[in-house]
C-alpha cells in the first residue's frame, strides 16, 4: 500500500509540476513579449510552496497513520497566475525586466526538463516491472 501510494504521489506530484513549469514558460513568454508595452506589469506562477504544503501534510498523515478526510491534499494544488503590480523599473510603468525573465526562463527551462526526465524514468520502470524485467 505504502508504495503504491509513494508511486502514485510521486508521479502526480511530478505531473502537477509540469504542468506547472508549462504555464510558467507561457506565462514569461508573455511577459518578454510584453518588455516594451507601456503600462504592462509582468507576470509569474505561485505554486512551489503551496504544493509543499500540500504534500507536508500528506507526509504528516501518512507517517501518523492518519486518514485524511477529503481527497488528497496534493489534487487540490493548482498553479495561479499573479500579477506584479507594486514595481515599475520605467517611467512609462512597464516592470518587466528582459535580463531577469530571460534568466527566469532558462532556471524554467531546466526544471521542465529534469521533471519530464524524472516521470519518463518512473514509467520505464513502471513498464520495466510490468514486463518481468523483459523488454
Amino acid at each position: 500500500m505504502f508504495e503504491e501510494l509513494l508511486i502514485s504521489r510521486t508521479t502526480k506530484v511530478l505531473s502537477k509540476g509540469i504542468d506547472a513549469a508549462s504555464l510558467r514558460q507561457q506565462v514569461i513568454a508573455n511577459n518578454i513579449a510584453n518588455v516594451d508595452t507601456p503600462g504592462f506589469k509582468r507576470s509569474d506562477i505561485v505554486f512551489a510552496s503551496e504544493l509543499q504544503n500540500a504534500v507536508r501534510r500528506l507526509d504528516q498523515a501518512v507517517k501518523g497513520n492518519v486518514v485524511l478526510e477529503g481527497s488528497d491534499p496534493v489534487d487540490g494544488v493548482s498553479p495561479r497566475v499573479v500579477q506584479e503590480r507594486s514595481t515599475s523599473y520605467r517611467p512609462d510603468g512597464n516592470n518587466v525586466d528582459i535580463d531577469v525573465e530571460m534568466a527566469e526562463l532558462a532556471q524554467n527551462t531546466i526544471w521542465y526538463n529534469a521533471m519530464i526526465q524524472q516521470i519518463s524514468q518512473r514509467f520505464s520502470t513502471i513498464r520495466t516491472a510490468i514486463n518481468e524485467g523483459r523488454r
